[in-house]
């Protein structure tokens, strides 16, 4: 790990690795809150190191001091989900793997709910990181496959680190953004078609109101036609999220279903199938709507949002019976789903069952208040005018 005052959630991370684990090696680039202590309290090796705005350099000082025969990396703001760990411990069994993609599911991320990372290797004198931000072990692993061409690289397919990074109010706290971009930037000067940094700068770029910068970033990176399967598919991910930002859908459905039609991992098509559903569903191509919506859940059944979208589409279509079922499992799902809650309420009426109904909007104006109480406002006073309330 590489870390710097992360004393609020360095505990919760290691202690969710503490029994896969039989080393800890922390590289601190400046703490100066408890971090230091929290990871010595674990037992770590906790070595200093002066930030210089690259990630690759310092954790590839981090693995000057590994001894195991695995690595496995994770960040502060990650923890290891305790499903994958006899998993894990299988797959350090077979001799033949060099690499293990793990699934990441970002928690509270608005787009891409899942992504593979290469975080879980053996230890070889020629792996290092590469990349000032977002530092992967990949290019040297291709490297070593050249030459030692037995290996192979795998991944588990069961969510293996839980991530929320990427909340907002978490990037805003940290100045992610801006540090994301210094350190990408500085390196894309001198690499100016790395498909993969064109991939996650164009999409820094478009979330920070950069759009047309971002496309052309995104476009310069498929067209170097250097990207494997899944670069490619971000590249097209974000292109339809820049598209869809310029107001441009057409080329955001083109990119969209550029995306789902790659041959990767399933889990990583979520995003796309969803937002592809969003943008059917805007215009009004509500069969469409609802195929990709139901290939978001045929993909991951515990996908809440899923759920809910589906639901929108087929109360839209009339289908209220099967709008209602919908809805009632993306609140089995997340039990806290307030807009799930006020749909399910509206489906209710639509079939005459106001019994049913008032209990979903009061539930869901209660949700409301603690996270919209605008909203909550509205809902109360749109059920008076109905005469519903008093």
């Amino acid at each position: 790990m590489i870390v710097k005052d992360e004393e609020s959630r360095l505990a919760k991370c290691l202690n969710s690795a503490k029994n896969l684990i039989d080393e800890i090696i922390i590289v601190d680039t400046g703490s100066e809150d408890k971090t230091i202590e929290i990871a010595q309290s674990f037992g770590a090796r906790v070595e200093s190191y002066g930030w210089n705005h690259d990630f690759s350099v310092a954790r590839n000082e981090a693995l000057k001091y590994a001894t195991g025969d695995w690595i496995l990396v994770l960040d502060a703001d990650e923890v290891l989900s305790p499903k994958i760990i006899p998993h894990i411990q299988e797959v350090m069994k077979m001799d033949d793997y060099i690499l293990i993609n793990l699934l990441r599911q970002e928690i509270g991320a608005h787009q891409s709910p899942y992504s593979l990372v290469s975080r879980l290797f053996r230890r070889h004198p020629e792996i290092s990181f590469t990349r000032p931000y977002h530092a992967i072990v990949d290019d040297s692993i291709s490297e070593i496959l050249h030459k030692e061409p037995y290996w192979q690289i795998g991944h588990l397919t069961e969510v293996g680190i839980l991530h929320d990074g990427y909340q907002k109010d978490i990037i805003n706290q940290q100045d992610k953004f801006a540090k994301a971009q210094v350190a990408m930037e500085n390196f894309i000067a001198n690499n100016h078609h790395d498909p993969y940094v064109c991939s996650k700068l164009g999409a820094l770029y478009i979330e920070s109101g950069r759009v047309n910068d971002g496309i052309q970033l995104l476009l310069r990176g498929i067209a170097s036609k250097q990207a494997n399967s899944d670069l490619m598919y971000e590249l097209h991910y974000h292109l339809g999220i820049g598209y869809t930002h310029a107001q441009n859908i057409k080329q955001a459905l083109i990119h969209y279903q550029a995306a789902t039609k790659l041959v990767v991992f399933p889990m990583l098509k979520l995003g796309a199938y969803n937002n592809l559903g969003s943008l059917f569903k805007e215009a009004g191509d509500l069969k469409n709507a609802k195929m990709a919506y139901s290939m978001t859940i045929r993909i991951d059944p515990n996908f809440a949002a899923g759920h809910y979208n589906l639901g929108l589409v087929l109360k839209a279509m009339g289908l209220f019976v099967d709008a209602i079922a919908s809805y009632q499992k993306a609140i089995q799902l997340n039990p806290n789903y307030a807009d799930a809650y006020q749909n399910l309420g509206v489906a209710w009426l639509k079939i005459g069952n106001v019994k049913a109904a008032l209990p979903a909007f009061n539930k869901a104006i209660s949700l409301h208040e603690t996270h919209n109480p605008n909203e909550a406002v509205r809902l109360r006073q749109g059920l008076q005018e109905m005469g519903f309330l008093k």
